[in-house]
């Protein structure tokens, strides 16, 4: 039977699964990330997997995909901006509104974004401040590739604008008023990400890499979670140790909540709450949120200063379990906000707890208690089953669903591990 492997290349950790071609999960590997040449680690987790016919590759190593907006309007910007980045495995880093001067020039090389999504005016309405924007982006010379997706009259001015850039052009992510089309964006960005982004962080010396890699790894995620959404709403958080990441999947078979108007697929990244570099995010959050975080200050703060933390007594794992708790619930919590509560009518049928917190603890059934008894979350996870990414086959999932192996991803997912 033929051998696929799935690897993740992540900032710190490559991961993989050998995938029989029906779909069995054979082996699984993991090794650290070995930047700056990312291959060796890649060829480190393939020896551990065994022979494999085919390789498949995600990846969000060098810290993911950093997206900013320019746009004209600031409300309807930072939408836009997140409605692309939602489900394109991006995290919005900056937002500008209205014409480019030197502070905005200056604000904007300064979070060091991977791609700048231009957009302005509605097709046919004002095209002034999107080719002023234009126009001071490649006067001063912005380096990251730009992903033109603004007023479709003035595409060919701005095109020439910008010779000479680095440009994806494509349509409107508000082709009219109250209309937002944030798809195309999206795969645009996918396109940039695969063709620019990778080859410019660092990671290795030749091309070999960059034309392995297949998806940023929260797309391909993405991709697996909207497999296992057949019949149920789908939701998952994968608690990280610098973000938690919240995915949720609509069923096909739900036509109510087609009518809502929200996508059949979103994505949250919250990058404040994590379990170690953002530890002390999440007692500040759950401060916030009126929920019980008393005595973990101190463990938060060592855990956001010591690298490559490990919890070594009883103590420290349960306390690693009430924080990776909190971050579950203050990260779902904002999801949930973001799609108005409406993940179906049912709520979700199936919740997936995935990050390296959750694999190698011995017991959950702690942070199950508190998801469960959170009064904002009941609703929406009430009848929910609650499982864990044990083997880390979300991602490895969401590649064979981009290679076409739709029935071996939906056997993989079946290997993941009640939680109750």
């Amino acid at each position: 039977m033929p051998r696929i492997a799935c690897l993740d290349v992540g900032s710190t950790w490559t991961k993989g699964a050998l995938v029989g071609d029906d779909g069995t999960l054979l082996a699984t590997a993991q090794h650290a990330t070995t930047p700056p040449e990312v291959l060796d680690g890649v060829v480190a987790v393939l020896n551990q997997l065994g022979h494999a016919d085919e390789v498949l590759v995600c990846s969000s190593a060098g810290g993911g995909l950093r997206l900013a907006v320019v746009g004209h309007e600031r409300l309807i910007s930072a939408e836009a901006g997140h409605r692309v980045a939602l489900s394109a495995g991006a995290k919005v880093v900056h937002v500008s509104a209205g014409e480019l001067d030197g502070a905005g020039i200056r604000a904007l090389r300064a979070v060091e974004p991977d791609v700048v999504l231009l957009v302005g005016g509605t097709d046919g309405g004002d095209a002034r401040v999107l080719l002023h924007n234009a126009a001071a982006l490649a006067r001063n010379r912005i380096r990251p590739p730009i992903v033109l997706a603004g007023n479709q009259h003035a595409r060919l001015e701005a095109l020439e604008v910008l010779a000479g850039r680095t440009v994806v052009p494509t349509a409107n992510v508000l082709p009219d008023v109250g209309e937002l089309e944030p798809g195309p964006a999206r795969a645009a960005i996918r396109e940039v990400f695969l063709n620019h982004v990778i080859g410019g962080k660092g990671l290795s010396r030749g091309r070999k890499f960059r034309d392995m890699v297949r998806a940023v790894t929260p797309d391909a995620v993405l991709a697996g979670v909207s497999q296992l959404a057949s019949e149920d709403a789908v939701l998952v958080v994968d608690v990280g140790g610098a973000t938690t990441d919240v995915y949720s999947a609509v069923s096909i078979q739900d036509e109510q909540d087609r009518a809502v108007g929200l996508s059949n697929d979103r994505r949250t990244v919250e990058g404040d709450i994590g379990m170690r570099w953002s530890a002390l995010g999440i007692v500040a959050e759950a401060e916030a949120e009126r929920l019980p975080s008393d005595g973990l200050a101190e463990f938060a703060r060592r855990r956001s200063s010591a690298v490559g933390f490990v919890p070594e007594t009883p103590e420290e794992s349960a306390v690693d379990m009430r924080l990776a708790g909190l971050a579950a619930i203050i990260a779902v919590r904002r999801h949930l906000r973001l799609v108005d509560g409406k993940l179906g009518p049912r709520g979700a049928g199936l919740l997936v707890l995935s990050g390296g917190v959750f694999r190698h603890a011995g017991d959950i059934g702690p942070v199950v208690d508190a998801l469960r008894a959170d009064p904002v979350l009941r609703p929406a996870i009430r009848e929910a089953r609650i499982v864990v990414d044990r083997d880390y086959v979300l991602a490895p999932a969401g590649l064979l669903v981009g290679d076409r192996k739709d029935a071996a991803a939906w056997k993989l997912l079946t290997t993941l591990d009640s939680a109750e």
